[in-house]
């Protein structure tokens, strides 16, 4: 954090509206959160007088900065976001969690609202079973969260449910992150002290929520739910009818895990992953929803032309079968000095087939990906 004294910002305080940043005491302690409504300017003054201190970060709208940005630049922001949430969800829930959710939540829902091509193309292309910095319950939360969101907003749900989405799947697996970073890279079967923690992690999850301070019913109950099936096959509990948010993060959840790869399993490919994920649920209208969201095939998979050019898609086209994507090989399978453009609508350009990211043998930075298929 990089605090300053909140004297220095004492003009952006306007009585009876909703602070824009915390408030916290001279050791960087939180007093109040964001959106802590005065009276007065006196009640804020009394705060000066304590040396109270503001974190500069919260200063500068991090959603604007996004909006303002070029294509090219939001890689970066997704690094920092993804990190930023990854942080939060490795340390002990305190007091004030859901305000420091909600926080780290900003630039994550403005970088999916600024370009949801690119927000998909996150979930879908593939790393390496390590995660470098970011670990992968980090990376899976934000994956769910991400896909989640837009199949949410696809459906038309009120900002309040789309609200619980993000929190639900940002937060569903709080008790086993440790867990699932361990089983990303093991090798041997799941023992039974491990299966019995998988089993109990949604009752302990809503727990250790509760202890934080969270007190919101609904994101409580998504998160016991978010493992339930309607005919009774899920866990722990297998209630009669199962809410519609932890349903929809449940789809998340499982069509995403489809896409990461494991140290004894490569990642499906995306089009086989989106029809099993709908057979699975047996055609619901929340998976449809998911599924319809990420296309045939979404950003970040890897696909061979009739040209017998391969590259990445960077964007959905007019039908979920076409495409916009980067190629990078000519037609003879030669490596290109540059990514091309290629609109997979022509019928000389269209997919083949969807491949392993293997075999794409060349690895060029996403940003010369994005400017290889601009806005």
């Amino acid at each position: 954090m990089n605090f300053q004294p909140l004297s220095l910002h004492k003009t952006r305080f306007l009585p009876g509206k909703p602070t824009p940043f915390g408030i916290f005491d001279v050791g960087g302690r939180l007093l109040l959160a964001r959106g802590h409504q005065f009276d007065s300017v006196e009640q804020l003054d009394k705060l000066i007088e304590r040396e109270a201190t503001v974190d500069v970060r919260e200063l500068d709208d991090p959603a604007r900065k996004i909006a303002k940005a070029r294509r090219d630049q939001l890689p970066a922001y997704w690094d920092e976001s993804m990190g930023e949430v990854g942080r939060l969800l490795r340390a002990s829930p305190s007091s004030d969690f859901t305000q420091s959710l909600d926080h780290a939540c900003r630039p994550l829902l403005a970088l999916i609202e600024r370009d949801p091509d690119l927000a998909i193309l996150q979930a879908v292309r593939t790393e390496a079973v390590d995660g470098g910095p970011i670990s992968y319950a980090g990376r899976h939360a934000v994956h769910t969260a991400t896909a989640a969101c837009l199949a949410a907003t696809r459906l038309g749900w009120s900002v309040l449910q789309r609200q619980c989405v993000l929190r639900t799947a940002l937060t569903m697996n709080i008790s086993m992150a440790e867990l699932q970073n361990k089983l990303v890279t093991q090798v041997s079967p799941v023992t039974p002290m491990q299966r019995a923690e998988i089993q109990s992690h949604p009752e302990r999850s809503a727990a250790m929520l509760e202890m934080a301070g969270v007190s919101d019913a609904d994101w409580l109950e998504a998160v016991r739910q978010h493992h339930e099936e309607h005919d009774g096959s899920g866990y722990p509990r297998r209630p009669a009818t199962v809410n519609e948010v932890a349903q929809l993060v449940h789809s998340a959840d499982c069509f995403t895990a489809k896409l990461s790869p494991r140290l004894k399993r490569p990642p499906m490919l995306a089009d086989a992953a989106a029809r099993l994920q709908y057979q699975c649920a047996k055609g619901d209208a929340l998976t449809a929803a998911l599924i319809k969201e990420f296309g045939l095939y979404p950003p970040g998979c890897t696909v061979r032309l009739k040209s017998g050019e391969v590259g990445m898609v960077m964007r959905r086209g007019e039908s979920a079968s076409t495409p916009l994507v980067a190629v990078l090989t000519d037609r003879a399978g030669n490596l290109r000095l540059e990514p091309a453009r290629r609109d997979t609508a022509r019928p000389e350009f269209g997919i083949a087939a969807v491949v392993p990211p293997a075999g794409l043998k060349v690895r060029v930075g996403l940003e010369k990906l994005i400017q290889a298929v601009p806005d």
